[in-house]
């Protein structure tokens, strides 16, 4: 039998506010346990919550960029639950009329171009942290601490309508949505923080069935590498399961990335479960028109918008307009490299940015904005190569000088010290070709049967002979007609 995947992701983003959601209490990452919660978070009697603008104007702002409708009236709910790091026991949340309606999200997965549809996306408090085996207990027995100071932290949960079909996809839709929530300033994205985390809902069905088969949730995954591998495996789990004449159970499924596999949490309750009902401490929640509006005036250029630019203005293909608008950093690095070039030579920027940049930048797993090599000296590199003062091959070597900040990491100067100018001289070249020839009688004599890869041979003799320094294209022209006549 073939089997379809059907995949669904809700993620938690962490607004940037300097206070909690419902109270005052700082959301600094790294202090002491329990120095960042009050008598709100804490849940004492007779504190009163008190909504906070800076969250609701994160969520606008996300709205307005996946085209959704942003609810002028949103409800808060008390979702009834036991949380052992939630002293209120329960979760206040937003069920019926969430204050993000909709939208969709674009992005590519190889060549081809997807968009998904959103549900969602709904402001709530996150819960605390458990902290196990951490502590001794008087008997020496391992022992939970419960540490409140994430207990309140402003959430933005976006949901997914059940549209992709592969882990590749969940990966790319993911890292999409994170790519997006960083661009537009309202998350910093730090996953090893727990910033942006992602609850994946993973079943299968027989190819062709319109119903959905039972999921299970796999929660709080917080690396791409990791969603990938956990989907993978669930997916695999799940097949064989069926083929083995088992039944799946709708459940919460916690991803080992030590086994790399999946294992069960907790049975997965439903939403009646939670016995959800409007929060009688708050307020609905009401967005004047004139509110939008006046954050509309200070929106970023969408990646969306950018990515056509890229395309219409530099020709580039949308994949790669895709990929260089990943971040509004790696964008405004290749576009002050195209300010540095001569028209039309944006091309050059697009392919020396995504590979041999991103190469080393990934290699090093530093950030674009860690790039040691800046965008003006990029570009005097690239001027060099166009001009063909160097080759490509040779451009790569300068570049890693540049990048260890040999001789400042000045282009020039590195090609000067090194001797590595391109060598352009006809009457050179043909001398080396020449002397190339003359030893080596028994592969020009394959090349004259017919075998194309002597020719590649003596292309690599003639560039040794020039330490590589010869211009390429010349070589192969100049070497191309002697052979011919």
């Amino acid at each position: 039998m073939t089997w379809e995947i059907v995949i669904g992701l809700e993620t938690h983003t962490q607004l940037l506010t300097e206070t909690k959601i419902f109270s005052g209490s700082s959301t600094r990452f790294g202090a002491l346990p329990n120095t960042q919660a009050n008598e709100v978070d804490l849940a004492l009697p007779g504190s009163l919550p008190v909504m906070n603008r800076t969250a609701v104007d994160r969520a606008i702002r996300f709205g307005l960029a996946v085209g959704a409708t942003v609810a002028p009236r949103s409800i808060f709910a008390r979702k009834n639950y036991f949380y052992p790091d939630l002293p209120k026991n329960y979760q206040i949340t937003q069920f019926e009329i969430p204050v993000v309606i909709g939208g969709s999200l674009s992005f590519f997965v190889g060549d081809q171009e997807k968009v998904v549809n959103l549900t969602r996306a709904h402001l709530e408090e996150d819960a605390g942290k458990s902290l196990h085996d951490d502590f001794e207990g008087p008997h020496g027995e391992s022992s939970t601490g419960i540490d409140l100071n994430r207990a309140g932290t402003p959430l933005l949960e976006i949901v997914s309508e059940p549209e992709m079909r592969s882990a590749a996809e969940a990966v790319a839709y993911a890292k999409t949505l994170h790519s997006l929530v960083v661009w537009l300033g309202i998350c910093d994205g730090n996953m090893q923080e727990g910033s942006f985390r992602i609850d994946a809902n993973v079943s299968v069905r027989p190819v062709g069935q319109k119903e959905f088969g039972t999921r299970c949730e796999i929660k709080n995954v917080n690396s791409f590498r990791f969603l990938e591998r956990a989907i993978q495996y669930e997916v695999r789990r799940q097949i064989e399961l069926i083929e083995d004449g088992g039944t799946v159970v709708q459940e919460t499924r916690l991803y080992d990335s030590d086994k790399d596999e999946t294992r069960s949490m907790r049975s997965k309750e439903d939403a009646h479960d939670y016995r959800y009902f409007p929060d009688p401490d708050l307020p609905p929640l009401v967005i004047a028109q004139s509110w939008i509006d006046e954050i509309k005036q200070t929106m970023p250029e969408l990646p969306a918008a950018l990515r056509a630019r890229f395309t219409k203005t530099y020709g580039l293909p949308a994949p790669e307009a895709a990929q260089l608008s990943s971040s509004r950093a790696l964008a405004e690095y290749f576009e002050q490299v195209v300010q540095t070039l001569p028209e039309g030579q944006a091309k050059i920027a697009a392919n020396w940015i995504m590979g041999e940049v991103s190469a080393t930048l990934n290699r090093e797993e530093k950030d674009i904005t860690d790039c040691p090599v800046k965008a003006e000296a990029l570009g005097s590199l690239l001027l060099r190569i166009i001009e063909g003062k160097i080759s490509n091959k040779i451009a790569r070597d300068v570049f890693a000088a540049m990048w260890t900040g040999e001789h400042d990491g000045n282009a020039d100067a590195i090609i000067e010290a090194k001797g590595l100018t391109q060598i352009n001289d006809a009457g050179a070249i043909s001398a080396m070709i020449d002397s190339v020839l003359a030893d080596n009688p028994a592969i020009v004599a394959e090349y004259k049967a017919g075998k194309q890869k002597a020719f590649n041979s003596l292309v690599g003799q003639i560039m040794k002979a020039a330490k590589g320094k010869a211009n390429p294209q010349q070589v192969n022209d100049l070497l191309k007609s002697k052979l011919d006549t």
